[in-house]
């Protein structure tokens, strides 16, 4: 127990540290550059230390739980030796985790504010529910996608390079035809998806997956998906936008 609370307490510090650049550079803007007190600074430092204390508890988490977790499973379907089944549990774990990932429905929900401002969509709150439902379920429905693909290049074991070329080439092709209004919108979902719920499973389904399959290395191998979870929404919220 009291080792428990030792090692939890270095987490704390690990996430003072790194927190400590971000708190330096708010600090002097808001007193040098702006000259103005914190607003409501107990507010402030309380929220900080829930912040702290937020992190620690999930980077604790991800180490007992995600990654050992999303790592068993993958080696479990690769030794099952069914690829229809690998690539079904690949399809849900990326809808899923994107599903539930808290700056794609914090980013959905602005998007639909903006588009209400812009009169894009009706006023009301099932137009603005219905919009961001929809930009969420885009973007869930890409990571799956992306990473069955990123699982099949795994499998095959084919580089992964021609398929972020390919990708983004891709995208620049299809922004020239997609609505202005959708197109920042678009190259932030691909960076909304890689936050703090899809990056562990993802790369503990890579790397798990890349280790038990024979001929395969982890480091060259199981890295990537990342890459595949990123330029997907962005080539989908594209034609999303081009459709509706």
């Amino acid at each position: 127990m009291f080792a428990g609370f030792i090692s939890f307490g270095r987490l704390i510090l690990g996430t003072l540290r790194d927190l400590t650049p971000i708190i330096l550079v708010i600090a002097f803007f808001q007193i040098v550059v702006l000259e103005q007190p914190f607003p409501n600074l107990e507010t402030v430092l309380g929220g900080l230390l829930l912040v702290m204390i937020g992190l620690a508890l999930f980077i604790q988490g991800l180490e007992m739980g995600l990654f050992p977790l999303g790592e068993s499973m993958a080696t479990a379907f690769a030794r099952k030796g069914s690829l229809a089944w690998l690539l079904a549990f690949a399809f849900a774990l990326g809808f899923g985790v994107t599903v539930a990932e808290p700056a794609l429905i914090a980013v959905a929900g602005e998007a639909a504010s903006a588009a209400v401002e812009a009169g894009l969509i009706a006023g009301d709150e099932v137009a603005h529910a219905n919009y961001a439902a929809g930009l969420r379920y885009t973007v869930a429905v890409s990571v799956g996608v992306a990473l069955v693909l990123g699982v099949f290049r795994i499998v095959k074991g084919w580089p992964i390079h021609y398929f972020i070329i390919g990708g983004y080439l891709l995208v620049s092709v299809i922004t020239g035809f997609a609505p202005d209004e959708i197109v920042g919108i678009a190259y932030d979902a691909g960076g909304v998806t890689t936050s703090t719920v899809t990056v562990p499973l993802v790369a503990a389904l890579g790397v798990g997956l890349a280790s038990s399959i024979r001929g395969r290395n982890p480091m060259i191998d199981g890295f990537g998906l990342i890459a595949f979870a990123s330029l997907m929404p962005m080539i989908f919220v594209l034609i999303y936008g081009m459709l509706f």
